[in-house]
């Protein structure tokens, strides 16, 4: 069962799972909450009445894949980020334990670990703006309301498809006079293409065996350098002396702890300029393979309508 599939991931995963299994569609409520502790949540799971919908499906489903939340790392509105992206959670959770469902499978962000120097799987969670804290939370409570179902949390990085706003954001960049990166320009930078992450996640649905309980996205080989050239059709950045842009990074950073809008695009600062390193992913060591390269990232920068 599939909750999001009309979604941005969502849809881009009922194709990939189309191929494998039986996918039944389950529109996801729109919920807000004033709550922002594990236990206030968990409490606000426990009293929310099953919609009618969520139970007929779970009614024989083996897995339950929650692909739905609110996506939007500049939103201020945390009723609804809370409401999207860390109740929904738990109460889907909570709706697959009663239903007996197998299998969970719940679509996080590599936004949970924010600056760490490498992108993991491990428990580090650094929170930095509210989108960030409810997909922390949204982590918390599916890790801590899992005794009983095998439960995996699924952390992809920034993704890519013609339709994004932020990739269509970073395509004007990368053919502007404003295209830089700092010096060497060699460092990874963690981005995926849509059509690897929805394969992802419909792997860790249908792989059979024991399941980690959080999977970090493996790195596809992007550096800040090919993002830019990629997204231009073949321009390459500027590159700028790598202390200027850490001290540009940290500036808008400290801007960010007083003006939190500032936040989410002092991080996308950080990934365009600096970006971050990719720890092997379990997903990789079990056998998984993206099925698109480095073309499809050429193809971005071609998509007319990107």
């Amino acid at each position: 069962m599939l909750v999001g599939g009309s979604g941005f991931v969502g849809s881009a995963v009922a194709v990939a799972l189309g191929d494998a299994c039986e996918v039944r569609l389950v529109p996801a409520p729109r919920l807000s909450t004033t709550a922002r502790d594990e236990s206030s949540l968990a409490r606000a799971a426990r009293e929310f009445p099953k919609p009618p919908m969520l139970v007929a499906a779970l009614s024989d489903a083996d897995v339950l894949v929650n692909a739905a939340g609110n996506p939007d790392a500049s939103s201020q509105d945390e009723d609804c980020l809370f409401g999207a992206n860390a109740l929904l959670p738990a109460i889907l959770i909570r709706a697959a334990l009663d239903a007996g469902v197998s299998r969970f499978v719940h679509v996080s962000s590599a936004v949970v670990q924010n600056d760490r120097p490498m992108l993991d799987s491990t428990e580090e969670l650094r929170e930095f703006s509210p989108y960030s804290s409810s997909k922390i939370m949204g982590e918390v409570l599916v890790r801590n309301l899992a005794e009983g179902i095998e439960a995996v949390r699924y952390r992809p990085p920034s993704v890519h498809a013609p339709s994004r706003r932020v990739t269509r954001m970073i395509r004007r960049i990368a053919g502007s006079f404003a295209s830089t990166v700092a010096s060497p320009g060699t460092q990874h930078t963690p981005q995926a293409l849509l059509p690897n992450v929805a394969s992802a996640i419909a792997y860790l649905a249908t792989v059979k065996g024991p399941i980690p309980s959080a999977v970090h996205h493996p790195s596809e080989g992007v550096t800040v350098t090919s993002l830019m050239q990629d997204l231009s059709g073949g321009r390459k950045p500027v590159r700028i002396p790598r202390w200027l842009a850490v001290v540009t990074v940290r500036t808008a950073r400290a801007v960010g702890r007083l003006h939190r809008p500032t936040a989410a695009n002092a991080r996308r600062l950080e990934l365009l300029w600096l970006g971050q390193e990719q720890a092997d992913s379990w997903l990789t060591e079990s056998g998984w393979r993206p099925p698109v390269g480095r073309h499809g990232w050429k193809a971005l920068g071609l998509d007319e309508s990107a």
